[in-house]
């Protein structure tokens, strides 16, 4: 008996029974929340489309969602960032008034017409119900960390469908080129219990055809791997140009509230005057006939820019459904150039535009085959990890860490990206002075 009880694999029986418990009572939160907050957001699109006077009260929304931010919600701006935060340097429970905050300020932005996505919501709604049960399981530090990861997981998971892709993503978004393994079990479990839960409360995820993929050769390679450089270079340009715009407007702009009025402003004004209708919201509709046929070369263009001109401004979402959106036609202007399927191409830009701008190489290439097929999956691949590759060391999550470089080895371990463009500045200042000195 003694023995018994010595061996590893008892060990083990007890980590499964524990992490099952846990995991699926935090998938069950978190799908439940994702269920509701998907059929809020389709009443909230359908009910912008048929009284369309409403975006005329996006800077109206805007005010009040920043006011409330401002009011009750300093401690839980950040967002996604203090999720991830938390995870690698745990301090305290996630407040609750993260979860009506963001479901409230999110449903908000898409019934007046933000450009927002809705990834943000659901994994912060996730990680933020997660934590309520720290105290429940009376839960060490480091199986905090875990729980954080599970709620993540889960939260992806449900909003989108892909079970398995939302069990990489809360592994790998927090640090580039590092994966913690204790936790892909319970990601796993929180990830498939969630999107089941989300779907058991009747919510139906969008379908994405890809009808056509070629046989992979070397053109067809080469093809890819320019594309994914496009991709990557349009995720790094998106998230470079979000948080420089943000930062300015914070900068200028003190009074938070007053941010996403005049954001929401602008994109009221160019909507009406533009009918640029088609670049508000999640664009879920244009994104499939990114997938049907040619669409305007210039979609992706304005897509981007509405969506940094509502998350600068500070309207409450996500980037990811945007991105999708930028990557699918950006695929989709490139295909005739690259040669490729234009709904094989509209595919691979819808996963690795996110892949580039997000630093999720792994979870964006199941999150393909997932949505589109396994006979895509070469493909995938190439584009992720190319575009991962192309994006450098920056991304949309400013918190999340260096586990290792991707290409270059003068960078430090366990830095936020948010510190990088000031120590590499701080590099080449000193290497100019130490040029100077010699």
């Amino acid at each position: 008996m003694r023995h018994i009880r010595s061996l590893e694999q008892w060990e083990l029986l007890s980590y499964i029974g524990k992490w099952l418990l846990i995991a699926c009572a935090a998938a069950v939160l978190a799908g439940t929340a994702s269920a509701f907050f998907l059929i809020a957001l389709e009443w909230a699109t359908s009910t912008r489309e048929i009284h369309a006077w409403l975006i005329g009260l996006l800077p109206l929304a805007g005010f009040a969602v920043g006011w409330a931010y401002d009011r009750l919600g300093k401690p839980v701006e950040a967002g996604n960032n203090l999720i991830i935060d938390e995870i690698h340097d745990p301090r305290k429970i996630i407040p609750r008034r993260m979860v009506p905050l963001v479901f409230l300020g999110t449903v908000a932005s898409h019934l007046f017409g933000a450009s927002v996505g809705r990834e943000g919501t659901a994994v912060q709604m996730g990680g933020a119900l997660a934590d309520r049960l720290t105290h429940v399981f009376r839960l060490r530090p480091e199986d905090r960390r875990v729980l954080l990861m599970v709620g993540m997981s889960s939260g992806f998971a449900a909003v989108f469908g892909t079970p398995l892709a939302g069990a990489l993503f809360g592994l790998e978004v927090l640090a580039i080129g590092r994966m913690r393994y204790d936790a892909l079990f319970p990601c796993v479990m929180a990830a498939i219990v969630a999107d089941r839960v989300c779907l058991a409360w009747g919510v139906h995820h969008t379908v994405y055809i890809v009808d056509q993929v070629p046989t992979l050769n070397w053109i067809a390679g080469a093809s890819v791997i320019v594309a994914g450089m496009i991709f990557g270079g349009a995720g790094l340009l998106f998230a470079s140009v979000t948080h420089k715009v943000g930062g300015w407007m914070k900068q200028w702009i003190r009074y938070a509230p007053l941010r996403p009025f005049l954001g929401g402003a602008v994109i009221a004004i160019s909507v009406f005057l533009l009918h640029t209708q088609r670049y508000i919201g999640l664009g879920i509709p244009t994104i499939v006939e990114a997938f049907q046929h040619p669409l305007a070369h210039w979609d992706f263009a304005g897509k981007f820019a509405y969506t940094v001109a509502s998350l600068a401004s500070g309207f409450k979402g996500g980037e990811v459904t945007p991105l999708f959106y930028i990557g699918a036609t950006l695929g989709n202007a490139l295909a005739p150039w690259l040669h490729l399927p234009v709904a094989m191409l509209a595919g691979l830009g819808f996963a690795a535009v996110f892949a580039g701008a997000a630093n999720v190489p792994l979870a964006c290439t199941v999150m393909a085959i997932e949505l589109f097929g396994p006979s895509i999956a070469p493909f995938a691949v190439i584009a992720c990890v190319v575009s991962y590759m192309f994006s450098g060391h920056a991304g949309i999550y400013r918190a999340q860490r260096l586990g290792h470089a991707k290409h270059v080895r003068h960078l430090p371990e366990d830095m936020r990206l948010a510190e990088v463009k000031a120590y590499r500045r701080r590099l080449r200042r000193s290497s100019i002075a130490d040029g100077a000195d010699q």
